[in-house]
């Protein structure tokens, strides 16, 4: 399943995680970390536990968990719950390299095996900049992370408190300052090296429609697959931009067949664009992308 679109739902709301049932993300993240209180950690656990299980069909929507952070009391018994929902996977917040993610993937070899569960079926996305200390650890992720980390984003507004910076956006443009800029550039570069989807992070002005719209476009062009939600109406705009154009799968479509039909061809050129092998094998995934979302 291609997942344009992860949406934050907070796990002790039971309105909230109805209402997600009939929204149009393609992942949704029950979140038990920022939108849980402590005091209300048990009946979150209970609450998620019994959604997991009473949702099996997850065709047309996955169900991840976003636990504690592994240096968290809480992470343990988090996972103990909802793994007796069988989530499809696990959103760790705030790992400092490379060693949280392998960690979080020996207890799910272990509560896997108690729950019946086939081993290695539960993936992670990690949220890898939420530190000061991650953005000087990525070259961990290359040395052997678990093959469960499928998926890979970034967050700024941690980031900013970790740094201590007042804002992480420059004010006359809307773009992310500098060190942020970095914290996404890392994320992405690592993810693409091996072999996780990039994620771009949260737009957090839920009202500014236009602004998201512009940074999923964005996005996009620098090579992210998709981003995370805070709220349900940021959905639409996210599907839509991750989304192949009609105009993108024809032009695709010709790049494809003109390299066909000239076999043998190296650079060459159409419509009087330059076209070389990159640009055949971007063609073939955009028309491989739209196929997939076309069966979904």
């Amino acid at each position: 399943m291609i997942m344009r679109s992860w949406l934050f739902v907070p796990g002790d709301s039971e309105r909230k995680l109805e209402k997600a049932r009939d929204n149009p993300a393609d992942a949704l993240i029950l979140d038990l970390e920022d939108a849980v209180s402590d005091d209300r950690q048990d009946a979150a656990r209970d609450m998620l536990t019994g959604y997991l299980q009473d949702r099996t069909d997850r065709s047309k929507q996955q169900l991840w968990v976003r636990i504690n952070a592994m240096d968290s009391p809480l992470a343990l018994g988090d996972l103990a719950a909802v793994m007796q929902g069988v989530p499809d996977g696990i959103c760790l917040p705030k790992p400092y390299s490379a060693d949280d993610v392998n960690t979080l993937a020996n207890y799910l070899s272990a509560l896997e095996t108690r729950e019946g569960i086939a081993e290695g079926s539960t993936r992670i996305i990690c949220i890898a900049t939420e530190t000061a200390d991650a953005l000087l650890r990525f070259p961990t992720y290359l040395d052997g992370v678990t093959q469960r980390l499928t998926a890979m984003t970034w967050g700024a507004e941690d980031l900013m408190t970790a740094l201590g910076a007042t804002e992480n956006r420059v004010p006359e443009t809307g773009e992310y300052d500098a060190p942020f800029m970095l914290a996404r550039s890392l994320a992405l570069a690592t993810a693409r090296a091996i072999d996780a989807e990039p994620i771009g992070a949260v737009y957090s002005n839920f009202k500014d429609h236009e602004g998201l719209a512009q940074e999923c476009h964005r996005d996009r062009r620098h090579g992210f697959t998709g981003k995370l939600a805070i709220h349900p109406d940021q959905v639409p705009i996210i599907n839509e931009a991750f989304t192949p154009t009609e105009q993108e799968v024809s032009w695709a479509e010709r790049v494809v067949a003109f390299f066909e039909d000239n076999p043998g061809t190296g650079a060459t050129s159409l419509d009087g664009k330059m076209l070389d092998m990159p640009h055949l094998k971007q063609a073939r995934n955009v028309l491989t992308l739209a196929k997939a979302l076309t069966q979904q």
